[in-house]
């Protein structure tokens, strides 16, 4: 890629990204520069690393200016710059999309946009000399104005927040999967028919890497293994085999009940068992696990005729990411009225393609004998 510079910043005083998301490795804001005849900027970053982007904007122009500033998503996390561009640079011209143009007012009130604008659309093209960028619409990839592009002398594809993953750059492992998993799955997750219909079109073409706008380009073995995840995760079909416990306890009882069962399903020969507590563990990583193996088991206190808020939140959270095609065991606990059980079954019932798994195990404040043995056929049936 000798015609396109990385202009990005990384951003390592960040404790929550989209203030929902831990992200303890930063944050990344990817742009880019291609360089012939015209000048492209590819995006630019989040105006809490505004000041360090725009001097590594000046470094690599190195006196030119630019003809365009491409804008792929406007969450401001990569688009809060562009009004800063266009008044540093009174002959460069903002290409984005048609609905990205129609949202300008409302991060940059104000500024005048009028003869600023290039408006592209699916299959449309700009010319900046021997590269040439071709635009692919890429709606609900996660929001509606998304567009990605793909560079055919470099055979680069621009791809938004697809392929993206949290931690900068500086903190960059060689476990690409992991964060862009956690990523995946709370950021995009929701639209897995949209990332299969972008998919299709990127197969069509002679891709060598993929620039996101978070976390590292993609090239070679790398970037075919992204692309199969990604095939993976947007048909949610389970990943890899497993059985995910995640449990709501408020006086360490369903904590236990939720532990035991653990050790059960181990015992019967799970090959992988990961128990999580829905009051202390990250939420976002809790349903990155969800999404990860084909079983789960909710296990959850009752909680003012209802259910242990936390399990409510957890549940709510995979119903809005399209949660489906998995098998659920669920375990209660109730000292006098129990009546978790009953919510959980209720939003389970509302997710697409998903099995209850009997018997649901019904615990009254603390594990007894016969709790035990309830578990036991429980684990045994999960594993079937």
């Amino acid at each position: 890629m000798n015609y396109i510079k990385y202009i990005g910043v990384d951003d390592l005083d960040i404790d929550l990204f989209e203030s929902q998301y831990v992200v303890p490795e930063g944050m990344s804001y990817n742009s880019y520069l291609i360089e012939d005849e015209k000048i492209a900027i590819m995006d630019t970053a989040d105006r809490r690393k505004g000041e360090e982007w725009k001097a590594n904007l000046t470094a690599a122009l190195a006196g030119r200016k630019p003809d365009y500033l491409v804008c792929h998503h406007m969450e401001p996390d990569h688009a809060s710059l562009i009004a800063d561009v266009l008044s540093a640079y009174p002959e460069s011209k903002l290409v984005c999309s048609a609905q990205a143009a129609k949202m300008l007012p409302n991060f940059f009130d104000g500024f005048q946009f009028d003869g600023r604008v290039i408006i592209v659309k699916e299959g449309d093209t700009l010319s900046l000399g021997s590269h040439t960028l071709h635009f692919i619409a890429a709606p609900m990839v996660h929001w509606p104005e998304v567009m990605m592009s793909y560079e055919d002398q470099e055979k680069v594809l621009f791809a938004a927040d697809g392929f993206g993953k949290f931690g900068a750059l500086a903190n960059e492992t060689d476990d690409w999967a992991c964060e862009a998993r956690r990523y995946y799955f709370n950021i995009c997750g929701k639209y897995g028919v949209q990332v299969q219909n972008v998919l299709k079109k990127a197969a069509a073409l002679d891709i060598e890497a993929i620039c996101p706008l978070h976390g590292p380009v993609l090239t070679g073995e790398a970037m075919k293994e992204a692309i199969r995840l990604y095939d993976i995760w947007s048909r949610y079909e389970p990943e890899s085999e497993g059985v995910l416990v995640a449990y709501a306890s408020i006086h360490g009882g369903t904590a236990k009940a939720a532990e035991r069962l653990g050790e059960l399903l181990r015992e019967k020969g799970a090959k992988k068992v990961v128990v999580s507590d829905l009051s202390r563990d990250d939420m976002a990583e809790v349903i990155e696990d969800a999404f990860r193996y084909p079983n789960i088991v909710v296990c959850a206190a009752s909680y003012d005729g209802g259910v242990f808020p936390v399990m409510h939140d957890f549940l709510y959270h995979l119903q809005i990411k399209n949660y489906q095609k998995r098998r659920f065991g669920i375990v209660e606990n109730g000292s006098w009225a129990p009546s978790a059980g009953r919510v959980m079954k209720e939003m389970i019932e509302a997710m697409k393609d998903c099995q209850i798994v009997e018997p649901m195990v019904t615990i009254r404040s603390r594990m007894k004998p016969a709790d035990e043995e309830q578990l036991t056929l429980l684990a045994e049936a999960m594993l079937k």
